[in-house]
């Protein structure tokens, strides 16, 4: 702030001794130092208002980016949940769509056809209990899996699913 040499100071003492007095000089240099430190303490005091200031605006603006930043994610969160339930909706139609058009064309055994077919599986297997299981025979969970197979192994027609079981 001010630029003060020391042959200045020494003036300034010279003229503070003529002008106060020996008698008084050294109690008014120590109020002049009090001041002085008062001075300093204010003007410490006021750099780390002014620098709490600016870390707290800082650290506002950076709140305000960081809710923008959580708004844009929670905003491009939602838009991809929304995209994948839509696929998921178009894939299960479309799934759907298959399997109806899979059970219409390719033959598949409707519930009471096949009840019928292990009702006769079960009816063979009462009669003839020597006869060990055929291997080439389905099992349930393969009759399941594939529903136009018929009892014996074979591939039963489309018109007639169990002309063979008969």
């Amino acid at each position: 702030m001010f630029d003060v040499a020391f042959s200045e100071l020494l003036l300034i003492g010279v003229v503070a001794l003529v002008v106060i007095g020996p008698e008084r000089l050294p109690k008014v240099a120590r109020t002049a130092g009090q001041w002085l430190g008062r001075l300093n303490r204010y003007v410490s005091q006021v750099k780390q208002d002014i620098d709490r200031d600016m870390k707290l605006e800082e650290l506002r603006k950076m709140q305000q980016d960081m809710k923008d930043t959580v708004q844009r994610y929670e905003i491009l969160a939602n838009d991809t949940k929304r995209e994948m339930e839509e696929t998921v909706v178009q894939e299960t139609s479309q799934i759907s769509k298959v399997m109806q058009a899979m059970s219409a064309t390719d033959g598949g055994l409707t519930m009471k056809e096949w009840d019928k077919v292990k009702e006769e599986e079960a009816a063979k297997a009462v009669a003839l209990p020597e006869e060990p299981a055929a291997l080439d025979k389905p099992t349930a969970a393969e009759a399941a899996q594939s529903p136009a197979i018929a009892t014996d192994g074979k591939v039963a027609s489309q018109d007639k699913p169990d002309a063979k079981a008969a």
